[in-house]
Formats: structure tokens, sequence, C-alpha cells
């Protein structure tokens, strides 16, 4: 008999930041939880390899979904495209081992998963559908109706990243939930993660940033990390540039 787990801690784009996974990970309620999720896009960055191996060493409490930067980091590595369009996606594929390979090439495009409080859970990327697709807090709610055409009406969760900004928003009586992004934060400084059951809270830790700025600048050969880890760790991209950037691909105003 599967015991429905009490409590779901939800990770999502880790982009390979070590000290803001290290972060949430120490959290007590994250330590604590009966399970931890995974949402995508979990090793391109700085620290690829360091992270996938401090997860896998989490062993079967872990729970793995993919996302778009994961199968492109695969995809390069694999020689089935040239370029990535993350700058550091290249450099961030070579540094991974067979094993992590095989890892990525095997995590599922989503997953179910009873949670108590909310029942089935679906959890995904981008969208249940696409793992780059675009849905935001303000999306239409036509826009929710299409990419959720599919979905099975047992399932009133859905939980999603992609886009690095937390948020909870109803959507034709579906719970949708953003827990935002643990190493790559757009609009608020800090690793945001979330906590399901029986309620829906989002998180965010707080760390230094400083240090932990140095930290990638000393363990990750990238040759731009000082810059990548001064915008993305202070998260200087608003969650207004952000909304603006994303807007046009939710498919509004078509």
């Amino acid at each position: 008999m599967v015991t429905m787990p009490n409590r779901v801690a939800v990770l999502s784009d880790i982009h390979g930041v070590l000290p803001a996974l290290e972060a949430v990970l120490a959290e007590p309620e994250v330590r604590a939880a009966d399970r931890l999720v995974l949402t995508g896009d979990i090793a391109a960055g700085p620290q690829p390899a360091q992270v996938l191996d401090r997860l896998t060493g989490l062993g079967d409490r872990v729970a793995w979904v993919g996302g778009n930067a994961d199968r492109e980091l695969l995809e390069y590595r694999r020689g089935e495209r040239d370029t990535v369009p993350d700058p550091i996606g290249p450099w961030a594929a070579e540094q991974l081992r067979e094993d992590h390979l095989d890892l990525l090439a095997a995590l599922p495009p989503t997953l179910t998963l009873p949670v108590e409080g909310l029942g089935e859970v679906l959890f995904c990327h981008a969208t249940p559908r696409d793992d780059e697709e675009v849905v935001l807090v303000d999306s239409r709610l036509d826009r929710w109706a299409e990419v959720f055409a599919e979905v099975p009406p047992e399932v009133r969760t859905v939980v999603c990243g992609h886009t690095h900004m937390p948020f909870v928003r109803l959507a034709h009586g579906r719970l949708v939930v953003n827990p935002g992004s643990v190493g790559m934060p757009y609009g608020r400084a800090g690793a945001h993660w979330a906590l399901l059951g029986p309620g829906v809270d989002l998180r965010s830790t707080q760390f230094d940033v400083e240090a932990a700025a140095a930290r990638l600048a000393r363990e990750s050969s990238w040759p731009g990390i000082a810059d990548w880890a001064d915008y993305y760790l202070h998260a200087r991209a608003s969650d207004a540039e952000a909304l603006a950037a994303f807007g046009p691909r939710d498919g509004r105003g078509a």
C-alpha cells in the first residue's frame, strides 16, 4: 500500500547553483518532507555535476522531472544539436559524466503524485504538454484551458516552473503553482521553492549571496562566472522585466 505524502517540497530551476540548493536542502521543512520533487532545469548552470551528485545522493526520496535546459544539455552532448540558447549551456554540458547524461535522458516530462490535502498533483516543467511553453500568473483563461486540454479531470493541482517567478492562482478550478527558481530568481533574490500538503506555501530561503558568488568564482571554470553570479544571484532582472520578455510567448494578443 502506497502512503500518501503529507509534505512535498518542490524545487524548480536550480540551474546548477550548488550554494542555493544547499541552503534550501538545509531548511528544516525540506529535511522533514516526505518527498522532494524537482521540476526541471536542474543542471544548466555553473556547477552542473556537483548539483546532480548532491541530488542523486538523496536517493529515492527525490522525484525528478526534466526541463528544456536538461534536454538541451543532453542533446548537445549527444550531437543532436550544435548550439544551446543559454550561453553557459555548452560549457555546462561538457562538465557532465556519462552517468549524468543517462540520468538526464531518463527524466520524465511529467509526474503525477498524490499529496494529502491536494489529491492528484501533476508536476511538469513548463506546461503539461511542452517543456518550454510559457504560461504566467496573468495568462488569460483561454490560454490555461488550451495547455490543460489533455490533463485528466481528477488532477486539480498543477505545479510548473520554467519562468523563475513564484505564483499561485486558480485557472478553471485548478490550482496552479509555480515555486519560482532556486538558482536563477527573477524579481526577488533568494532561493525560491514551495511546500505542498495539505495546502500550498511559497517559500524563499535567504543565503549569503556574496559568499555564494565568491564560491562560484572559485569552483566554476566558466569564463563568464563573475558576471553570471552577480546578475542571477542578486535577481537583477525584475519581475516586470521578466513578464514583459515572456509575455509575447504565452500567445497574448494573437
